[in-house]
């Protein structure tokens, strides 16, 4: 049966999996399940099918999508194909836009320490720890 020709539609997990937004169908099932993927608006289940023109909104981390599904498809296809099936809401882009140029904007996290001292670092503790040491 080629994409598009699904009379009874696709499982959501399945559907998502198929169009990249997670990377396992496990992921998927999980994120359903915790309530981050909505379906026109409301909670679903995994196994609940999905048709054309039905809205998902879809949030991983930080970043939420609104999209409307166009085309059924529930085998992994390459990335370009895997956006056509679905059209994603204009809001939801500049969200996504402006939540990116915010955290860009943001300082980055100062690492202190790599891990263990090397044997140079090593050195300079233990000369700090005999001239404090008060000998």
């Amino acid at each position: 049966m080629p994409a598009g020709e699904h009379d009874n539609g696709v499982r959501l997990d399945r559907w998502l999996w198929a169009t990249r937004f997670f990377k396992t169908r496990t992921d998927a099932t999980d994120a359903i399940r915790a309530g981050h993927v909505l379906l026109n608006d409301q909670r679903t289940r995994p196994a609940k099918s999905v048709r054309c023109d039905d809205v998902l909104r879809i949030r991983r981390k930080t970043v939420v999508y609104t999209v409307t599904i166009c085309n059924l498809i529930d085998k992994r296809v390459s990335p370009q194909l895997a956006t056509q099936a679905y059209a994603e809401d204009p809001i939801s882009i500049q969200r996504r836009a402006a939540l990116r140029q915010q955290l860009r904007l943001q300082p980055h996290p100062v690492r202190g320490s790599k891990g263990k001292p090397d044997k140079k670092e090593r050195r300079q503790l233990q000369q700090i720890r005999y001239v404090s040491g008060g000998e």
